[in-house]
C-alpha cells in the first residue's frame, strides 16, 4: 500500500470513528457493535504507529470522544481528567503491558477489575457532604452536572461517615439487566421506542431533566476510583477502595491483587468465564497499577493513562438452530429479513433473533432453514449470525430466496439495481403506512403540530387515514372525530384540523421531503424545487434530466422516476392538489436590506426559543441560504444545545459560530 492509499485510508477511519463517536458518546445510540468499533480504532491506531508523520492532534487516537452537553444541566471543569483507557485485544498485549510495567518497577502490584457497561461520572464531596455529580463530558475540561439526578440513586452515599474536607471518586453509572428489561417492557407497553441495551437507557436517563424518571428506572453506580483526596493519604488503590465501603460506597466488586502477568491473565479469563452469570453487562477487564505513587511515575498522555490498559473479550459465540426466516417492511419499503432461532443466552441476556439484511448476507452465509447457526452478540449489543455449522445441515435444508412479494401487502417487490435492497413500492403498504405518515406530518416535512403517533395509529385503526392524501380530507369527518375521541375533545380536534389546513401553504420542498422518496431527504428536496419549481414538472422530469440537479446521483435519479411511475402515488398526488395543497414553489420574500445574501448556514443542536424550521425560515428570509451539512462553503454554523458532528467539522474547517441570539443581533445590524 503506497503513502497516498495509507492517507485515505487514515482519513477515512477518522470520519468513521468520529461518527460512531457521536452516535455513542453524545447520542447515547450507537449502530454499530463496540467490538466493531474497536477493530476500526485498533486499524488506525497501526496505522499512526506506522505512519507517524500522518498523527494530527485531532486523531480521534489523540483526544477522548466524547463532547459536553447540557441536556442535564450546566457544564461545569473538570478537576481532573477523566481520561479513557487503552484497549488491549489479546494475551501478548496484557503480558507486554505487565512485563513493561514490572522493567521499570519490578516490585509493581496490579489490580484486575470488571469493566462495567455503564455511563462514566465523577462524585465530589465537601467536609463529608456530596456537592455534585458530574459526567465525563470530553473527559479533559467539561462535563456535564447531573447532581439532582445523581441523588436519586440508591447507591449514591450523600454523606461520609468520615467527613473529610474533600473527595473526588469515579464510577460508574449502570443498569442490571432486569431493571433494564423491566423498563423497556413499560415503554413497549406505552407504544414508545425502547432502548437498545442497558447502557444507552442508563446514559439517557441520567442525562434527562426529571429527577423521579432517573428514581423510577432504578440505575445502579460502582465506584472504582478515587481521583483526588484531602484529609487522609492512601498508599495503594485496594487500601481507597476499602475506605470507600467503610463509607458506605458500593465499589467495584470482586477485584483481584495479582502480581504476575500470568496471575494477571488468570483473573481476566475467570472474569470472562463469569458474564453470562452476572446482572449487569461488562465490556471487559481493567488491569491498573496497585500502588499509587508508581501511577503517578508512569504518568499520562492526553488521552490514556500509561497505569492501565482495558483488556476487550472477544465476541462470545453460541449454536442454536435457525427455525424461520421472518420479513418485515420499513418506511421506505425496505424489505429485511430477521434470522428466528431457538432461544440462547449471549452476554447475560436471552437472544432469539437477528437480523440478516439482505438476500446477499443469505447467499454469503448459504444459511437455510434448519441449519445449526453460530450467533455471536459483539460488543453485548446487536446480535449477528457469524456461520454456519455445515456438517450439521439437515438433508432437507434448501436455499432461501426472498420473494419479490411484499410480505405485508402481497404487492410486488422489486430489487435495486445498486443495492442489495428488495422493495416494496406500494405506498398504501400497511407496514410502511404509519411510519410514512410519522414522516409526512413530521417537522422536516409539512411540520403539522400536534399530529402524534398515538392520533395517526388512530386514524389508521378506524379506516379514516388510508394513505397521506386522506389526512386533508379529515375535516369532512370533524363531528365523527369529536365524537370518537379518537383525537381528543373538540378543541384539539379543532386545532388540530387548523394545523393540516395551515400545512396547505407549505413551499414543495416540505411536501417532496414527506413523500419519503428514497434517498431523497430534506436539502434534496430543496435542491429538486430550486431546480423544477412546481411538483408537476417534477412529475414529468427524465432520468437525465434529474441527474442535472445539484448532488442528484444515480439512484436517487431512478427512485424519484420509480415514485412518479406508480399508478398509486399519482393517485395520491391527484388527491393532495384537488385539496388545495401547494404544489408550486413560493419565492421566499426577502426582508429589509437581505443582510444575509450570499451566506451559507448550517444549524446544530437544539435552539433557545425557535425550531429548526423556523430558523432556515428566518435566515432565507433575509436572503441567506441554509444547508444540511458542513462544508468549505459553509459561511456559519448556529449552535444551539446538544451540538452534534457538525460542530467538530465546523471547528476543524475554521467556520465560524453563531448563537441564535448573534443571528437576531446579525439581522439587526448590531454585528457584522
Amino acid at each position: 500500500m503506497d503513502e497516498t492509499d495509507v492517507k485515505k485510508e487514515i482519513e477515512e477511519l477518522r470520519r468513521q470513528i468520529r461518527y460512531h463517536n457521536d452516535r455513542y458518546y453524545n447520542q447515547d445510540d450507537p449502530e454499530i457493535s463496540d467490538y466493531e468499533y474497536d477493530m476500526l480504532y485498533h486499524r488506525l491506531k497501526k496505522l499512526e504507529e506506522e505512519h507517524p508523520e500522518l498523527v494530527t492532534p485531532d486523531s480521534p487516537t489523540q483526544k477522548v470522544g466524547g463532547t459536553a452537553k447540557r441536556e442535564a444541566g450546566v457544564l461545569v471543569k473538570h478537576n481532573v481528567p477523566m481520561l479513557s483507557l487503552q484497549d488491549v485485544f489479546s494475551k501478548e498485549e496484557v503480558y507486554a503491558f505487565v512485563n513493561r510495567i514490572l522493567k521499570e518497577k519490578e516490585d509493581s502490584l496490579f489490580v484486575v477489575e470488571k469493566k462495567i457497561d455503564g455511563l462514566s461520572v465523577s462524585l465530589r464531596y465537601r467536609d463529608g457532604d456530596l456537592v455534585m455529580g458530574i459526567t465525563r463530558g470530553d473527559g479533559v475540561n467539561y462535563g456535564e452536572d447531573v447532581t439532582e439526578n445523581i441523588r436519586m440513586l440508591d447507591d449514591v452515599v450523600t454523606r461520609l461517615k468520615t467527613p473529610i474536607p474533600y473527595l473526588e471518586v469515579r464510577g460508574e453509572v449502570y443498569m442490571k439487566v432486569e431493571d433494564f428489561n423491566a423498563v423497556n417492557e413499560r415503554l413497549e407497553a406505552e407504544g414508545r421506542k425502547i432502548f437498545a441495551n442497558p447502557r444507552n437507557c442508563a446514559a439517557g436517563t441520567l442525562r434527562q431533566l426529571d429527577p423521579k424518571i432517573v428514581k423510577e428506572r432504578k440505575l445502579s453506580l460502582f465506584i472504582f476510583n478515587v481521583q483526588d483526596v484531602r484529609g487522609i493519604t492512601f498508599t495503594k488503590h485496594s487500601e481507597s477502595l476499602e475506605w470507600l465501603k467503610e463509607q458506605g460506597m458500593k465499589v467495584i466488586e470482586g477485584y483481584r491483587i495479582c502480581r504476575t502477568a500470568d496471575e494477571v491473565w488468570e483473573a481476566i479469563t475467570e472474569i470472562g468465564e463469569s458474564r453470562g452469570s452476572l446482572a449487569y453487562d461488562i465490556d471487559g477487564a481493567v488491569v491498573k497499577v496497585e500502588n499509587l505513587a508508581d501511577r503517578e511515575y508512569f504518568g499520562a498522555t492526553s488521552k490514556v493513562p500509561r497505569w492501565a490498559v482495558a483488556y476487550k473479550y472477544p465476541p462470545e459465540e453460541k449454536e442454536t438452530v435457525l427455525r424461520e426466516i421472518r420479513l418485515t417492511v420499513g418506511r421506505t419499503g425496505r424489505i429485511t429479513p430477521t434470522a428466528i432461532f431457538d432461544p440462547i443466552r449471549l452476554c447475560g441476556t436471552t437472544v432469539e433473533r437477528a437480523t440478516l439484511h439482505n438476500q446477499d448476507r443469505i447467499d454469503e452465509l448459504d444459511i437455510r432453514i434448519g441449519d445449526t447457526i453460530v450467533v455471536r452478540k459483539a460488543g453485548e449489543i446487536i446480535p449477528e449470525v457469524v456461520s454456519v455449522v455445515r456438517e450439521k445441515r439437515p438433508a432437507d435444508a434448501e436455499p432461501y430466496k426472498i420473494p419479490l412479494v411484499c410480505p405485508s401487502c402481497n404487492a410486488p417487490a422489486v430489487k435495486d439495481e445498486n443495492t442489495a435492497d428488495i422493495r416494496c413500492i406500494n405506498l398504501k403498504c400497511p407496514a410502511q403506512l404509519i411510519q410514512h405518515i410519522l414522516n409526512f406530518v413530521g417537522r422536516n416535512a409539512m411540520d403539522i403540530k400536534g399530529f402524534g403517533e398515538a392520533y395517526i395509529e388512530a386514524l389508521v385503526r378506524e379506516g379514516y387515514v388510508k394513505d397521506i392524501a386522506d389526512i386533508y380530507y379529515l375535516g369532512r369527518y370533524r363531528d365523527e372525530l369529536i365524537e370518537k375521541g379518537l383525537i381528543g375533545k373538540e378543541k384539539n380536534t379543532d386545532k388540530l384540523l387548523k394545523a393540516i389546513e395551515e400545512s396547505k401553504k407549505n413551499n414543495i420542498d416540505r411536501l417532496i421531503t414527506g413523500f419519503g422518496i428514497r434517498n431523497i431527504g430534506k436539502q434534496a428536496a430543496v435542491e429538486l424545487m430550486d431546480h423544477f419549481k412546481s411538483i408537476h414538472r417534477l412529475r414529468e422530469a427524465t432520468y437525465e434530466e434529474l441527474l442535472e440537479v445539484k448532488d442528484m446521483g444515480d439512484i436517487s435519479a431512478r427512485a424519484v422516476v420509480e415514485f412518479f411511475k406508480n399508478p398509486d402515488n399519482l393517485n395520491i398526488l391527484s388527491r393532495l392538489e384537488q385539496a388545495g395543497v401547494n404544489f408550486e414553489k413560493i419565492e421566499e420574500q426577502i426582508e429589509g436590506e437581505a443582510v444575509l445574501s450570499g451566506k451559507t448556514f448550517v444549524i446544530t443542536g437544539t435552539l433557545p426559543s425557535m425550531s429548526r424550521p423556523q430558523m432556515e425560515e428566518l435566515i432565507k428570509k433575509h436572503g441567506g441560504k441554509v444547508s444540511g451539512s458542513v462544508s468549505k462553503n459553509t459561511d456559519y454554523l448556529i449552535v444551539g444545545e446538544n451540538a452534534g458532528s457538525k460542530l467538530a467539522k465546523a471547528q476543524q474547517l475554521g467556520i465560524r459560530m453563531l448563537s441564535e441570539e448573534e443571528l437576531l443581533k446579525m439581522l439587526e445590524g448590531k454585528e457584522e
